[in-house]
């Protein structure tokens, strides 16, 4: 026995033997980490998902949640909730939809204190909400939607045949985008063109908007800008000329 324990101790106070033993115990290492590290990669999570189409607003509820498996890889890369019990109560944010099955992605699940309030809640006092005639082409291809800040233009031909274009509102809040029959285009599960842009202004200024809207020469366009938009002084005709330009083609109450 003892000569057995002294070869054995030779054996392992052989350079070479401990090299040896050092790679092997390496390449171990490195094999085990990297064996891990994919089973991680690609073992499936239950994860879950839209039983049904849900539209903006609705709650949800257990019975419209099924689990399916994926790859828990591509969940690093998106931002989903992957426990019911953050999910169901809850309702589907305003302005999007989560389709037949579905992720819930964290930014279209939120609690009923986060939904928006009703377009009336948001209007001020001296204000009154109007709704501007539009379509497809009008809203760049229905991409105008709630929240957006937007510039409105007015195009009119004077009675010399002259061309106005001038800046008459700017950075107005869209509020709601509704369909021919006053449905929210980005609430509604099966929603129609977009009809009309909902915005809040002042009384004075729905005056001369609805004015505008009996003045076949004149047209009233919405621009939409990024997210970083400021006001800015403009080159164009003044609001004023503007002003009194419909004021001009309009009986005076």
């Amino acid at each position: 026995m003892g000569n057995i324990f002294s070869t054995l101790g030779k054996f392992f106070k052989n350079k070479n033997t401990v090299t040896i033993l050092g790679v092997l115990a390496g390449i171990a290492i490195l094999w085990f980490g990297y064996s891990y590290r994919v089973k991680q990669a690609t073992t499936p999570i239950r994860i879950p998902v839209a039983k049904k189409e849900l539209s903006a607003q609705s709650e949800i509820t257990q019975d419209d949640i099924m689990y399916i498996e994926i790859n828990s890889k591509f969940l690093q890369k998106v931002d989903v909730l992957r426990n019911q019990n953050d999910i169901i109560g809850n309702y589907v944010n305003i302005g999007t939809s989560i389709p037949e099955g579905g992720l819930f992605y964290k930014s279209q699940v939120v609690t009923k204190s986060q939904l928006p309030k009703t377009l009336f809640d948001n209007i001020e006092n001296g204000h009154t909400l109007y709704g501007l005639a539009v379509n497809n082409h009008t809203t760049y291809g229905n991409k105008i939607y709630p929240g957006t800040r937007i510039d409105l233009f007015m195009k009119a031909t004077d009675s010399n045949n002259r061309i106005l274009f001038g800046k008459f509102i700017e950075r107005i809040e869209v509020l709601a985008v509704v369909d021919s029959n006053g449905n929210d285009v980005f609430s509604s599960t099966n929603p129609g063109a977009p009809a009309e842009l909902l915005f809040s202004v002042p009384d004075e200024l729905y005056s001369l908007l609805k004015k505008a809207e009996y003045i076949s020469s004149i047209s009233i366009i919405p621009v939409p800008r990024n997210s970083d938009y400021s006001s800015t002084d403009s080159d164009y005709v003044t609001i004023e000329d503007l002003k009194n330009f419909i004021e001009s083609k309009s009986g005076r109450f």
